[in-house]
């Protein structure tokens, strides 16, 4: 048990770090080539804060555990919303006022309810993993045109995913730094599903609860520190846009990779409980945020219902 815990720990310790060291040569070999800057933070950068979530989905897909890759990513997304935004407004309430977390909110919600439709028959066919990575491709694509297209609008999220680009990297440096991140990537989530999975036989918890627990909030825990790192810098869009735009690719390319690797049926609690769950919560993100007009807070009283509803979900997964 000890073994494991250890194992699990450490997978999900060089599942961060390679993901982090993978997106910084790539967003560097990018900007070498002449690649705006801006382009590459909502892509490459952006993308970054999901690739544990994703090589975790991919993996354990293979491994013919696709309840933990949906676990994962339907776990992931309720992390986010209840315990990492939640936490951090209790830290410090946050001021929403970004332009590009108005267009990205109406897409959380849109592809959550396209997910919800997709999972509702308890199953996940190739065609729909296609439907959803073509949506990530198509979404990524749009933004970046919508982006470039505004701005010139001053948009504090727009200068801060230009600020996250690496300059001044070779190409030689950041070569490396991919090739590294390509290796210890996949080594690292096949540690996580494994000591997960150890865990999971201990306790007599399902494949689909370890998913969305430990995993889930180990694989958020980049977004946690990106958002309580944004709030110490008056960032209030950055710490919000980290998990909006962390969803939107959860729900897109994490619950793809099942469908695409290992298409099957799946617990049917995930189709209930947890698919009931994470519309739910994207649904009080959606109120809590949106303001037709002006500017709208977060406040404390909203981060602790958010991380009372994170406890309450735990003791009912665990209980």
């Amino acid at each position: 048990m000890i073994l494991s815990i250890a194992i699990l720990l450490a997978g999900l310790v060089g599942l961060i770090w390679s993901a982090d060291k993978f997106v910084y040569g790539a967003a560097a070999i990018a900007r070498n080539f002449g690649l705006p800057p801006l382009i590459i933070g909502l892509t490459i950068v952006a993308m970054g804060s999901s690739a544990p979530e994703i090589m975790v989905a991919f993996t354990s897909a293979l491994d013919g555990n696709s309840n933990t890759a949906i676990g994962n990513a339907l776990g992931s997304n309720i992390t986010n919303i209840a315990l990492v935004l939640g936490v951090t407004v209790l830290l410090q309430p946050l001021l929403v006022h970004s332009q590009l977390l108005k267009r990205e909110l109406p897409i959380l919600l849109s592809v959550t309810l396209i997910a919800a439709y997709m999972l509702w028959d308890q199953k996940l066919t190739f065609t729909e993993g296609l439907i959803l990575i073509s949506l990530f491709f198509i979404t990524i694509g749009g933004l970046c045109w919508l982006t470039l297209r505004d701005k010139k609008k001053n948009d504090p999220l727009l200068t801060q995913a230009q600020d996250d680009v690496p300059e001044g990297v070779s190409n030689k440096m950041a070569t490396i730094w991919v090739v590294v991140g390509m290796i210890v990537l996949p080594l690292a989530s096949y540690f996580v599903v494994e000591g997960a999975s150890d865990i999971a036989r201990f306790f007599g918890w399902s494949e689909l609860v370890i998913g969305l627990t430990i995993i889930a909030i180990g694989t958020s825990l980049p977004e946690l520190a990106a958002s309580i790192a944004s709030i110490k810098n008056n960032d209030h869009d950055m710490a919000l846009g980290n998990i909006v735009g962390s969803n939107i690719f959860n729900i897109l390319a994490v619950l793809a990779m099942p469908a695409l690797v290992n298409p099957s049926v799946f617990d049917e609690a995930a189709a209930g409980r947890d698919l009931y769950t994470v519309v739910g919560l994207t649904f009080l993100l959606f109120l809590m945020c949106w303001h037709m007009f002006g500017k709208r807070t977060i406040t404390r009283i909203e981060g602790g219902v958010l991380v009372a509803i994170f406890v309450g979900y735990q003791f009912i997964l665990l209980g």
